[in-house]
């Protein structure tokens, strides 16, 4: 077994010894009852000190990679029995949609990995907690990496993400904006997704008809979706109006996208203002909402969406670990035609 080490890379020495141990186990140059340099040896041959070779040893003997005999040192384990990949899902909030996201990557591991959820809540001091307390126990860190976008949360939260390293990195539903290096990323791209979305049904709209946006101030990403869809209405000369709440005055050829609508009270207020206005829901009056999830083929006898496909999403992430191959995917984005459109 060759170890070399980097001092110019951002990773620890006692990482790149853990990484290339079990790296050299996986691909059959170590293999399975042989015996590793003893620490001092190790320590001597590499110019590092017996300390670090000592947290290295620690860390692959937790992982069940390496097992310590006593009076007689470390020996490589055999990891074909049943060493699944450890995994740590990080999600910034529970939701229906991180709901279809996680069955689908669990689903397509089946068995294959073992994975433990937590969620970050979009706060950076959590996630910082997160990775001080689990930074080496796992092989993949799957992170949603939704923080206010302020530069200096934006900042804080590229630090954090640096402290793991690039093959274990697997960025789910955002791209971290310049974030360096060959880390995994299934992603949805908002701006550039709802434009093409609605270029793409463009004919629907109508020649007299008016598109109305309606979304909360705190939308996370609701100002890159208000550029792709104002490119839109621009570049297809369709009337747009942006809105914080439904409107009292609703008219004949309106078409509603609303941005927060699962089952909340903006969807259920717009419908009533529609029925009080006397007008027909999906003939008159069109709706479509953003992101899909099962209840949506209910509501409104079958409720128009437009989404990214978070069960598509899961089922990447889990083959990106299965294969070892992490790799940038922009996930499918599309429209889904029914009743109220």
């Amino acid at each position: 077994m060759k170890l070399v080490l980097s001092s110019n890379g951002s990773e620890a020495i006692y990482k790149q010894i853990v990484a290339q141990v079990e790296s050299s186990l996986r691909d059959g140059s170590l293999k399975p009852g042989e015996m590793l340099p003893s620490m001092n040896e190790l320590a001597l041959r590499l110019g590092i000190s017996k300390e670090t070779v000592k947290k290295a040893y620690k860390i692959l003997t937790d992982k069940g990679i390496v097992t310590p005999r006593q009076g007689k040192g470390f020996f490589a384990s055999d990891i074909s029995v049943d060493v699944r990949p450890q995994v740590l899902v990080i999600f910034d909030k529970f939701s229906v949609y991180k709901e279809i996201l996680f069955n689908a990557f669990a689903d397509r591991l089946a068995g294959a990995a073992e994975i433990t959820i937590l969620n970050h809540n979009q706060s950076i001091d959590l996630l910082e907690y997160y990775l001080d307390s689990n930074l080496d126990r796992f092989d993949y860190y799957v992170v949603t990496p939704h923080f206010p976008l302020d530069e200096a949360t934006q900042a804080r939260a590229a630090k954090q993400l640096t402290r793991i390293p690039n093959r274990k990195l697997i960025m789910l539903d955002r791209l971290q904006p310049s974030f360096p290096g060959n880390y995994g990323a299934v992603y949805q791209d908002f701006e550039n997704d709802i434009f093409d979305c609605l270029c793409g049904s463009v004919d629907a709209f109508g020649q007299d008809g008016a598109l109305r946006v309606i979304t909360l101030p705190s939308s996370l990403y609701g100002a890159h979706i208000r550029r792709g869809v104002e490119r839109f209405a621009s570049e297809k000369r369709i009337s747009v109006e942006f809105l914080t709440a439904a409107p009292e005055d609703i008219r004949p050829g309106d078409t509603f996208l609303v941005l927060n609508s699962q089952l909340d009270a903006g969807l259920v207020a717009l419908t009533r203002n529609i029925r009080k206005a006397g007008l027909q829901i999906g003939g008159q009056v069109r709706i479509i909402s953003y992101n899909e999830f099962d209840m949506n083929e209910l509501v409104l006898g079958g409720l128009t969406t437009v989404s990214t496909d978070f069960r598509q999403m899961g089922r990447t992430a889990a083959e990106m670990i299965l294969d070892r191959s992490p790799r940038k995917v922009h996930n499918p984005f599309g429209m889904i035609r029914r009743n109220t459109f």
